[in-house]
């Protein structure tokens, strides 16, 4: 655990990435599968992660981004998009997988279903979007925390236009929008933020126990 923390203490947000040095395919997989396996809500995980490769579209999303040079010179830019509605077939496919993953007749998960769809189905779109969009927000903690352990540097950013975003994305029709992202890569060295002292608040203002 103390190897964690110190991890933690390690990472920064990367405001310049090394353009020369690119995440290994095989660690990047793993801060994928650190993502995938994020707690959500129910299970539902009410979003998509898009790994965004294409360099032409990432020189188009920059300008969007406040023409941050994170956005093209990463290893890896994700694009965490949630869903801004939705409706029963979500929890359907979710109970499906619980089906088919758990070896259980979906006949016997029609409780959980109901419990579920009485819960989120009443919830307006705006509602349903707030709720979905907060999903995505852990599994950014995840890859930030995955990326650490492996010491590979991240930036996760809201400087961005989400609905140019959705355009260039593609993203409207899909009735998702775009929460939130995170550049993976390595730091450069002349990236003056990495030797900034870590500020956050003390344990005692930071935890009340009652």
């Amino acid at each position: 655990m103390s190897n964690y923390i110190d991890n933690l203490n390690w990472r920064y947000a990367t405001k310049k990435f090394d353009t020369t040095k690119k995440v290994a395919k095989e660690d990047f997989e793993t801060i994928l599968d650190a993502a995938s396996l994020t707690a959500s809500s129910y299970g539902l995980q009410p979003y998509k992660i898009l790994v965004i490769e294409d360099p032409t579209i990432r020189e188009q999303l920059k300008p969007f981004a406040w023409g941050q040079s994170q956005i093209t010179d990463a290893s890896y830019l994700i694009a965490f998009v949630h869903h801004t509605t939705f409706n029963e077939e979500l929890i359907d496919n979710h109970i499906e997988d619980i089906s088919e993953t758990r070896g259980i007749p979906s006949e016997a998960l029609a409780g959980y279903s109901d419990f579920m769809k009485s819960k989120l189905m009443p919830l307006s779109d705006e509602t349903k979007a707030i709720w979905a969009a907060k999903q995505t927000y852990i599994a950014l903690g995840n890859v930030l925390s995955a990326a650490a352990d492996l010491k590979i540097d991240t930036c996760p950013m809201e400087g961005f236009e989400p609905a140019e975003f959705n355009k260039i994305l593609g993203l409207d029709a899909q009735n998702l929008n775009t929460s939130v992202l995170v550049t993976i890569g390595y730091r450069a060295e002349d990236d003056d933020t990495q030797h900034y002292k870590k500020v956050r608040k003390s344990k005692e203002k930071l935890i009340q126990y009652i």
